[in-house]
């Protein structure tokens, strides 16, 4: 609103410089800009990051499979940092050597992290797999994934408008100097003797 008060107040003003006119026109620029293109381009980015994220869900889904370990032998608790998509910050969880058969039907054993309490020989948990057995993560959920979109949209808006911003600031920055440097050189062609009686001012 300041740029389009700045740009009526300049309008006919016998007082409104060339810079001040190109001020108020940029900082008009920047305001469209900042309220149009922004949530476009976010729109855009949080779509596109919506429709790459819920392939992503659809095949992660697909290729991964919860299958049922057996443990042999506990090794110890472990406390670790948890998947940022469960909620909690720490967990503490079991390493232990476990057999388990993997959806193409090959058996597999090795250490794994199971989320027992107290793991005893024979004990069974879930664990997720590729299809060839290989231990991976839980597979990413449609509400988790359209919240990293949206949040990626945000970013985006967020990310034009202080660009936008950054180019309003950097244009007047340059605007004023070069204001500036002209009343530097007026001052320097006025000379020390300006205002004073016998000089013609």
């Amino acid at each position: 609103m300041r740029a389009l008060r700045g740009l009526w107040r300049w309008r006919h003003n016998p007082l409104c410089r060339a810079t001040d006119l190109a001020e108020a026109w940029v900082a008009l620029v920047a305001l469209v800009l900042i309220a149009v293109a922004a949530p476009l381009i976010g729109c855009l980015v949080g779509a596109a990051a919506q429709d790459a994220l819920q392939r992503s869900v659809r095949e992660q889904q697909h290729t991964r499979h919860l299958v049922t370990a057996t443990v042999v032998r506990d090794l110890g608790r472990v406390r670790l940092e948890t998947d940022p998509d469960t909620g909690t910050s720490h967990e503490a969880r079991s390493r232990v050597v476990a057999d388990w058969s993997a959806p193409d039907g090959i058996r597999r054993h090795g250490p794994v992290l199971a989320d027992l309490k107290s793991p005893h020989p024979g004990d069974h948990f879930k664990l997720w797999t590729d299809p060839h057995g290989r231990i991976t993560t839980r597979p990413l959920d449609s509400p988790t994934a359209t919240t990293h979109a949206v949040l990626a949209g945000v970013g985006a808006a967020l990310l034009v408008a202080a660009l936008v911003e950054g180019g309003r600031r950097l244009a007047v920055w340059r605007m004023v100097r070069r204001r500036y440097a002209r009343w530097d050189q007026a001052w320097d062609r006025a000379g020390p003797d300006w205002g004073k009686a016998g000089t013609g001012s």
